[in-house]
């Protein structure tokens, strides 16, 4: 079947009268849908001409009619003839060859609306309103769950052989498991490089937060290439220090001091709330351990016949929360507590927010991930401060960080 000419003028008077008469612009019934057919089909034959004078003289190749296909867009659905060669040597790139949808940019609006936290009816109705499609919730779930080679891939991504700072932490939602909506912990790992970029290092599921699963990760870490962190923050979940320091053995671990606070703080009575709490930020707030210690043992004085499971707390864990007082100050200052991992998962709580549960794992991987690309677009750079870290962490570990210059 031959191509027909394609009346501009009369298409641009009929497409001004549909307007007028309030027929949409885009959508199943959009006027513009013929202009796109128009402009598909003088492509392919753009593309049919330069292949022809390519193969004409060689391979005595030349048109040999055309294939009529119904082509999916986000103006409708419609016919176009994509035009055949005699020798079927003809690889169309604008449409390619059992090919039937040039969606491809709206599957990729539907992952970008998904990594921000849009639910599938809202993103139906998004697609609706501004383009007349209507898309199935199995459709959206096919189109999203592409990405999960690509979560893959950078799940098991290789690694730095050395980082400065890695902070630990966890998340945890509801997920519909069998039938009953259960709680899942997703472990996170932020790190910064000796260069000062942070990096997410892996997600992970868990059943619930325990050292036991965390030793596995850290195995896993070392497979992926990390051979030495200098400093990890962490809360004080039991086991987790230990995990740490039996994988990495060179390690310095530091317990998260904000967390400390607000374990203490579970246990204050209103009234003792605002003086205790300044009492017990003097401790970190001071210029070395021994004065730490003094302060601790003042406040203990002031308050521990009342708390004595605050100062207890304070005691068992003091050898790791007071490893920060080692270090100089630049280092000290982003070491003390495991802001900027919470600072990472405020990014993501605000993308997974507006869901109740999750309907699966994988469901919960796939925003979690899209929400963690997006931060790291955000971080592009280094860390606010970090040429005085640097100095710090030379200063500091000396050697390590001599090596580590030299093997990357």
């Amino acid at each position: 079947m031959e191509k027909k000419n394609f009346d501009f003028e009369k298409f641009a008077r009929e497409a001004a009268d549909a307007l007028r008469s309030g027929k949409p612009m885009v959508g199943r019934e959009g006027v513009f849908t013929p202009l796109l057919k128009m402009l598909i089909e003088g492509a392919l034959d753009g593309e049919m001409d330069a292949h022809l004078a390519k193969t004409r003289k060689a391979d005595k190749n030349r048109r040999n009619g055309r294939l009529q296909k119904t082509i999916q867009s986000p103006l409708g659905g419609f016919e176009v003839f994509s035009p055949r060669d005699r020798n079927s040597t003809f690889e169309p790139q604008i449409v390619e060859k059992r090919k039937h949808s040039i969606s491809s940019d709206i599957d990729q609006q539907i992952i970008a609306l998904y990594g921000r936290g849009m639910s599938y009816s809202d993103i139906q109705s998004h697609l609706m309103d501004i383009y007349g499609l209507a898309i199935s919730d199995a459709t959206l779930n096919a189109i999203t769950d592409r990405i999960i080679p690509e979560i893959k891939e950078w799940q098991n991504r290789a690694l730095e052989s050395v980082y400065a700072v890695v902070w630990m932490d966890a998340m945890h939602y509801k997920v519909r498991e069998n039938g009953k909506v259960v709680s899942k912990a997703i472990y996170s790992i932020l790190g910064v490089n000796l260069d000062g970029q942070k990096e997410v290092l892996g997600i992970y599921f868990g059943d619930h937060e325990s050292s036991s699963f965390w030793r596995q990760v850290l195995n896993e870490l070392q497979m992926r290439g990390v051979e030495d962190i200098m400093v990890v923050c962490i809360d004080n979940l039991k086991g987790f220090a230990q995990a740490i320091e039996d994988v990495f053995p060179r390690t310095d671990v530091q317990l998260c001091l904000v967390h400390q606070m607000r374990n203490s703080m579970k246990y204050m009575n209103e009234k003792d709330l605002k003086p205790m709490v300044a009492d017990l930020k003097k401790i970190y707030k001071s210029v070395n351990e021994d004065q730490a210690k003094h302060m601790l043992l003042q406040a203990e004085e002031k308050w521990g016949d009342k708390y004595r499971a605050v100062f207890r707390s304070w005691h068992n864990n003091w050898d790791r929360l007071s490893n920060f007082f080692k270090y100089p100050a630049a280092l000290r200052r982003i070491i003390y507590t495991t802001n900027p991992i919470e600072s990472y998962h405020r990014m993501v709580r605000k993308v997974t927010k507006t869901k109740g549960s999750f309907s699966s794992e994988n469901a919960i991987v796939k925003q979690i991930y899209l929400a963690t690309i997006n931060a790291q677009t955000r971080w592009n750079g280094t860390m606010f401060g970090w040429a005085s870290v640097r100095r710090d962490l030379e200063n500091y570990f000396g050697d390590r960080i001599t090596k580590a210059d030299t093997l990357n």
